[in-house]
């Protein structure tokens, strides 16, 4: 099963699962969801953001287009 049925399977389960059985799931992954939703408390990661886009505002990192990244896949897939 793929990774899009697997989660279509699951959303359906939590809508119909009982308090207990939620509460159990949401158990084992609340780490996981405190940690996803804590990215912005991160001030190494925020400053490192920051350095990213003003060096791509100023030209000190030229960046890529997307035509350069999609292009260096396909021909790397080859």
């Amino acid at each position: 099963m793929n990774t899009t049925a697997i989660r279509q399977k699951l959303c359906e389960y939590i809508n119909v699962a009982d308090e207990k059985k939620i509460k159990a799931i949401y158990s084992i992954i609340k780490n996981d969801l405190n940690e996803a939703d804590d990215w912005w408390n991160d001030q190494d990661f925020i400053t490192t953001l920051d350095r990213i886009s003003n060096d791509l505002k100023n030209g000190t990192d030229k960046g890529y287009q997307w035509t350069e990244i999609k292009n260096g896949l396909l021909k790397k897939s080859n």
